[in-house]
C-alpha cells in the first residue's frame, strides 16, 4: 500500500470537535491539487498530494519494481552510485560535478569544500544539462513507469517535477529516499557500501564507522 500522504489546507471548522470533515471537501480539494498539479509549476508537493505522482516507501520499492512494474531510476551523482546500487536500476543523474575552472568558480568550490566537501564528501555540482534528454534516450516511453530514487528524497523530488513536466505521468517517489531504507528492502545491491550509508562521506564517514564500532561493541557486552 502506497504511503499515506495527507492533504493540507483544509478548513479548520472541519475538524471541531472530533468530526470528520465532508466527502466532498476531500473531493473538491483533491481535484484542485491535481489541476494545479498539471498547470504551471509542476511542484512535486501538489504532484504527490494530488495523486499524480505515487509515494512509495523503501519497504515497498521491490515489490513496486517486480510486481507494479516500475523501473528504478536512480538519480543520485556517480560518486555515491559507485558505493552502492540496486541491480539492475537505471542510472541518470540529475546533478553532475562542475568542471569549470574559472576564477569565481573556484572560489565557490574552495567555500564548499570547507563549508560542506570536507564533511559530506560531496563534490560541487551544478544540475546535469541533459537530464530530460537522457532518461528519454534511456526509457523513450513515456507511460513507462519510473520510480525515482535518490539518497534523502529532495533530489528525487527535484527531479519528478522535471520527469513531470517532460511527459513522463507514471511516476513514484522513492519517500525519504535510500537513507530510510533498510538491508531487508534491497536485497540485491551492488557496492561496498550499505546502500543506506551512501550519501555519507568525508570526515562524517568517519562518524558514522566509530558509531558503528560503538553500537557492535555496546551489543556483544
Amino acid at each position: 500500500m502506497a504511503t499515506a500522504i495527507q492533504i493540507n489546507h483544509l478548513h479548520a471548522s472541519a475538524f471541531k470537535h472530533g468530526k470528520q470533515p465532508p466527502k466532498k471537501l476531500f473531493t473538491r480539494r483533491t481535484s484542485q491539487l491535481q489541476v494545479r498539479a498539471a498547470s504551471s509549476g509542476y511542484s512535486a508537493r501538489q504532484l504527490i498530494q494530488s495523486g499524480e505522482v505515487r509515494p512509495i516507501s523503501p519497504k515497498e520499492a521491490a515489490a513496486a519494481v517486480n510486481s507494479d512494474g516500475f523501473v528504478l531510476l536512480d538519480i543520485r551523482p556517480e560518486w555515491e552510485r559507485e558505493k552502492a546500487r540496486v541491480t539492475g536500476s537505471l542510472h541518470v543523474p540529475l546533478f553532475v560535478e562542475d568542471k569549470d575552472y574559472s576564477p569565481i568558480t573556484l572560489l565557490k568550490k574552495w567555500v564548499h569544500f570547507g563549508y560542506v566537501g570536507l564533511w559530506t564528501g560531496q563534490n560541487f555540482t551544478m544540475l546535469n544539462p541533459d537530464f530530460l534528454r537522457q532518461v528519454e534516450a534511456a526509457v523513450p516511453d513515456k507511460n513507462a513507469k519510473l520510480l525515482v530514487a535518490c539518497g534523502e528524497g529532495l533530489r528525487s523530488m527535484m527531479a519528478v517535477s522535471k520527469l513531470y513536466k517532460g511527459g513522463y505521468k507514471n511516476l513514484g517517489w522513492l519517500a525519504g529516499g535510500y537513507n530510510r531504507s533498510v538491508d531487508a528492502d534491497f536485497p540485491d545491491v551492488e557496492g561496498e557500501e550499505k546502500l543506506q550509508y551512501a550519501t555519507i562521506g568525508g570526515v562524517s564517514y568517519y562518524f558514522l564507522q566509530l558509531l558503528l564500532i560503538l553500537q557492535a561493541v555496546g551489543k556483544t557486552s
